[in-house]
């Protein structure tokens, strides 16, 4: 493993530091991240942020992680949840809620655990501005204290650390195909269809999500007939 070109970077991390706290979704990335970081740091901590808290298919793979390293993984709010509340996302506004940063999501958890570095599953093949990002920083940002250790690997790369690490990768990537990070109908009626009872969940803190499951329907998706409105 030492040497390699694909672990250049959590190596060069791993000489600056012995503690990281790493970003983490459950999915593939974020999977391979956590194994990456917990072969060469002596302490690591998780954490993974939420919109809607304690879904049962994104609990099951957390409690997995944390039973299969000893580690804690701690669960906050997802930024982005703090617009979502403020500017009333499929519910009634609350503009007593303030918009939360992605940098004070980060010096949160590093207040909380008293770890600076922050890992995150960010590669640079995943679209054009995580390239941008990456090249513009490096894979190792000192300024704001991240590294993406999965930076140069390919998907191919990826799955093939699963396979060989015999990893588990979430419900949300495995069953659903994707990780539950919004409210678009397509995604929901998944969730509605495979998981009810945390669909239930969902509604009782967005009581009104059911129309996004509708107008994906009325567009024709998930089996249903798009419908075109006349004009006056």
């Amino acid at each position: 493993m030492n040497g390699l070109p694909l672990f250049r970077s959590v190596e060069t991390a791993a000489a600056i530091t012995d503690r990281v706290l790493v970003a983490f979704s459950g999915g593939k990335d974020s999977v391979v991240t956590l194994d990456v970081c917990m072969r060469y740091f002596a302490h690591v901590e998780g954490f993974f942020m939420y919109q809607v808290r304690g879904l049962s298919f994104q609990e099951a793979i957390l409690r997995y992680y944390e039973d299969k390293y000893g580690i804690p993984i701690h669960r906050i709010p997802h930024f982005e949840l703090s617009q979502w509340l403020r500017y009333g996302l499929f519910r009634n506004y609350d503009f007593d809620c303030p918009i939360v940063s992605v940098k004070e999501t980060y010096d949160y958890m590093r207040e909380n655990t008293d770890i600076w570095w922050i890992a995150a599953g960010e590669r640079i093949a995943d679209s054009v501005w995580r390239r941008a990002m990456i090249k513009s920083a490096g894979t190792i940002d000192v300024k704001r204290g991240r590294f993406f250790p999965l930076a140069e690997w390919s998907k191919e790369d990826v799955q093939s650390y699963i396979r060989q690490r015999r990893l588990k990768v979430g419900a949300e990537s495995a069953k659903l195909g994707f990780s539950f990070r919004s409210l678009m109908g397509k995604d929901l009626i998944q969730i509605q269809k495979c998981y009810p009872a945390d669909y239930a969940k969902i509604r009782n803190w967005f009581p009104l999500v059911d129309a996004s499951i509708l107008n994906y329907r009325m567009k024709g998706g998930e089996h249903g007939e798009a419908k075109q409105v006349s004009e006056f």
